[in-house]
């Protein structure tokens, strides 16, 4: 497995796309509306920037409203995301998503539940 991206939870996507810009040097590779949210990934030598910007009700809406911006999730990728899951799962890990969905540019990914990871929200990921 490897480091996919660090998902960002932001009210303004836009205005902290230019701050990751000039603070790192990477620019948006990739941005679409899903799932009610604005989504702009930022492009890094080695991963990305999951920038997360609510545009109605929804997850990431609920997460800003609880604990702010910031650090939503980290993601790592894998080549078979079904057999992450029963590895998790058998290291006794709470899943979150027993089975893979759609999730941004078309991948597949579930989530763990950071109750059985340190209190960290993890994703697996499939190109």
């Amino acid at each position: 497995m490897r480091f996919d991206h660090a998902g960002v939870a932001t009210d303004d996507a836009e205005s902290l796309a230019f701050r990751y810009e000039d603070l790192f040097g990477c620019q948006i590779a990739h941005e679409e509306w899903f799932d009610g949210m604005r989504v702009l990934f930022m492009e890094l030598e080695n991963g990305y920037f999951e920038l997360l910007e609510p545009r109605e009700e929804g997850t990431i809406s609920r997460y800003l409203e609880d604990h702010g911006a910031g650090l939503h999730h980290l993601a790592v990728e894998t080549d078979d995301i079904e057999a992450a899951l029963e590895r998790a799962e058998s290291a006794g890990v709470d899943l979150i998503d027993e089975e893979p969905r759609r999730g941004a540019w078309e991948h597949q990914v579930a989530f763990l539940h950071p109750g059985s990871t340190g209190g960290v929200l993890f994703e697996f990921v499939e190109h």
